[in-house]
Parts: C-alpha cells; structure tokens; sequence
C-alpha cells in the first residue's frame, strides 16, 4: 500500500494488454488488487494498435504484448523504461473447431480444404495472426487458402468468428480453448511449435509508478506463473 500523511491511499494504474491475455491478466489483476488495495484498469486490445496509441502518448503506465518486438522497440525508441521489459507468458496456437470431429489430430484438414473460411489473426497486426501466417507456409497452403481467410484485427476477433461459427475453424490462441476446471470443447489439433517463432509475450513499464513497479513484480512471482500456466500459456 501506498502510504500518505499516515493514511493508507489506493492508486489506479492504467495498463494496456494484448486481447488474447484478458482472461488470464484479469484473474491476477483481481488478486493483485486483493492484496495491495490498489485498482488496476485493463485495456484490452491488439499489440499493433496499443504500440501506436503509447507512441502517441496514451497515458498507459505498463504494456503487456502479445510479443517481444513491440516492448522492445519502446525500450529502444526511449518511451519505456530501462531495465523493465520482461517475458511473462509464452503464447501457444491451436487449429480449433467448435464442432467436435471436425479438425483431426494432426491438421491434415488444412490441405483437405473443405471449408468455406478459415479465421486468422491479421499478421501485420497481431503476433499471432504472424505465427498463423508461418505454420501454414509451412504446411504449404498458404497461396492455396489465401481467399479463404478471415482475418480479426486481433486474436480475440479471431476466435469470436470461430466460436460464432461465421468460420468453421481458425488458428488461435491455445488459452481461448484451455480454460480452468472446464473441459476443453470442439476439435483440435495442436500446432507444434516448431512451425513458427515462438510467441514471447513481454511486458515493460512506461512510467516511473510505483504501483505499477509492484504489479510487474507481482506478475513475476511463483503463484502468478502457475496461475498464467493454468490457462494455457507456458511460462520461462
């Protein structure tokens, strides 16, 4: 707690975070908030757009990406702080259906190309609409099933044509699927992760604040990775 004039004083932090995380973040904010007092306001969108808006002055005063590009640029162009910048989650992809049968273990559906639209990240914007990019350069479909993409301006996007079935699969984020004490539902395969870069998602301050230094040293601590692993991210 922050503490002033002898009386305890609960700060708000404004913290912009990668929309595929915002399950994950809001559980820890809850418990960050729970036991320092302070209000964390989560922003949620995607990497790309929140990297402009903080280069443009949003008063955010931390960034969790979806990557390590983005952090990274911010240290170097001088907007984040030195010495801040860390690896919170390791991001996993999925080939997902809603309909159960629908997507066989090892993807192979991909090359069968039986669907109608196959719902993606945009990879200019989102790290994981990158990744979706590469796995099916990979697998060599991507010329083949280019006018059979519908890409979400972010992962969160993505996988909300998917489960509204607008697409009949798509490539996201293994934590939209793998929710705690809930069974995972649909079909699936689970991309290996050799088939593109992996996707570390790295958090940084923007501002000297005092709160928000705890709330990244929080993130940090043993009881938080385990939570963040929990919901299907790995963690380093």
């Amino acid at each position: 707690m922050m503490l002033a004039t002898g009386q305890s004083v609960a700060e708000e932090i404004q913290v912009a975070v990668a929309s595929n995380f915002s399950v994950a973040i809001t559980a820890l904010a809850e418990r960050f908030e729970a036991d320092s007092g302070h209000k964390v306001s989560l922003i949620f969108g995607s990497t790309g757009k929140h990297y402009a808006q903080i280069k443009n002055g949003a008063p955010f005063d931390a960034f969790f990406a979806a990557d390590s590009k983005r952090p990274e640029l911010l240290e170097q162009e001088g907007v984040a702080l030195p010495g801040s910048r860390f690896t919170y989650a390791l991001g996993k992809l999925i080939l997902w259906s809603p309909q159960a049968g629908y997507v066989d273990p090892e993807g192979t559906v991909l090359e069968q190309g039986t669907f109608r639209h196959l719902a993606i990240a945009n990879p200019k914007l989102a790290p994981y609409g990158k990744a979706a990019r590469e796995v099916l350069q990979a697998r060599g479909v991507w010329e083949a099933l280019k006018a059979k993409t519908v890409r979400g301006e972010n992962i969160s996007q993505t996988f909300q044509f998917v489960s509204s079935g607008n697409a009949e699969l798509g490539l996201v984020a293994w934590s939209q699927v793998k929710q705690p004490g809930h069974p995972m539902t649909g079909s699936w395969w689970e991309v290996p992760q050799a088939l593109y870069t992996p996707i570390a998602q790295q958090a940084v301050l923007l501002k000297e604040n005092t709160v928000a230094r705890a709330f990244l040293s929080f993130m940090k601590n043993e009881k938080s990775r385990a939570l963040i692993r929990s919901f299907g991210y790995d963690t380093p």
